[in-house]
């Protein structure tokens, strides 16, 4: 597994993060940092995810930094020159993948179905991202597509929460999860940057137990 991937298994939870305004990033990298948990997945939702990116590596270079919500090469090669290590994508996208693998860039592609796992493992990819993770079927789901690929592991996202974060990260397959509630759009509008260092430092807390 790539080095990189290491790393995100490191801290088994991934804050995905919407920004709508850039200059909210280097606040967010801090709550996060003092938090706990210097990684982030910038969803490329909106049209201040690019100079997010940017501002995000500029004040805080150590921090872990993938792009999310990829979905063409082109939005890849924006994410990627912004400053993100990894590139995430919510379906499985042979662009993507194709483009991902040329340039040496980690790359999770979405996949629910045995089928997409397969396109997957065509690519010589190891871990596949589980999109919508509780609406598709959660961790049952999981086991079940797991069985029959024994070298792929998940990253589910989607529904994660306090409540079932350790159900998921109990098996040995699922490699990290992504959440969004220590991230929520509310506390960053709002500049709750404290709030959102507090609720990083409670999910920390949380993943120590299990470990």
């Amino acid at each position: 597994m790539h080095k990189i991937l290491e790393n995100i298994a490191s801290y088994a939870l991934t804050p995905v993060v919407t920004l709508n305004s850039a200059t909210d990033a280097p606040f967010l990298c801090e709550a996060l940092t003092e938090g706990g948990l210097p990684v982030a997945e910038i969803t490329f939702r909106t049209e201040a995810a690019g100079e997010a990116m940017r501002l995000a590596r500029k004040t805080h270079p150590d921090i872990l930094l993938g792009a999310g919500t990829i979905l063409s090469a082109e939005q890849a090669r924006r994410a990627i020159d912004a400053g993100a290590s990894f590139i995430i994508s919510p379906g499985f996208s042979r662009e993507v993948v194709e483009f991902c693998l040329k340039e040496g860039i980690p790359v999770i592609p979405g996949a629910i179905t045995p089928t997409e796992i397969q396109y997957v493992i065509e690519y010589g990819l190891e871990v596949v991202k589980f999109f919508p993770a509780e609406q598709a079927g959660g961790l049952a789901m999981i086991k079940a597509l797991a069985a029959p690929f024994p070298n792929i592991k998940f990253f589910p996202t989607g529904g994660i929460n306090a409540g079932n974060l350790l159900e998921y990260l109990s098996f040995d397959r699922v490699v990290a999860c992504g959440g969004s509630w220590i991230v929520k759009d509310t506390l960053i509008g709002s500049g709750q940057f404290g709030a959102i260092r507090d609720l990083t430092r409670e999910a920390v807390d949380l993943i120590k137990t299990w470990r």
